[in-house]
């Protein structure tokens, strides 16, 4: 099993949501920042380097979002891990997003989320006061 991890940046009462341009399939779908962990690396190693690539930011990782499960399932060969966290600098939109949006607590409706980050953002909208 390949291991994924996720990060829900959040601003106050707001998180970020990255819009996919790849694979095909996921194009156009909202997503949590993140990305795959490489062979010996440290999950949290990973999401912080994922973050620096993707979107240009340093983090600072808060709380685990641990699922029901232990890992979020994404699908029969890859599962995710996710955390809260915080950025000081301005996400911008990279080669894997075309598209960066801060997002309050009524917006997560108006989303269309990658399948594996559905269950997440419910769970986020929740603890959201705004």
């Amino acid at each position: 099993m390949r291991l994924v991890v996720a990060a829900v940046l959040r601003r106050g009462d707001r998180v970020l949501a990255c819009r996919r341009t790849r694979p095909e399939a996921l194009a156009g779908l909202w997503e949590f920042p993140g990305g795959k962990v490489e062979p010996g690396e440290a999950p949290e190693d990973a999401l912080v380097r994922e973050l620096a690539e993707e979107l240009g930011v340093n983090v600072r990782l808060g709380t685990e979002l641990v699922a029901a499960q232990g890992m979020w399932p994404i699908s029969t060969e890859l599962a995710m891990r996710v955390w809260w966290a915080e950025t000081e600098g301005e996400p911008v939109a990279g080669e894997s997003h075309d598209l960066v949006r801060w997002v309050g607590r009524g917006e997560f409706g108006e989303l269309e989320w990658v399948p594996a980050d559905v269950a997440i953002a419910a769970l986020v909208a929740d603890s959201l006061t705004g």
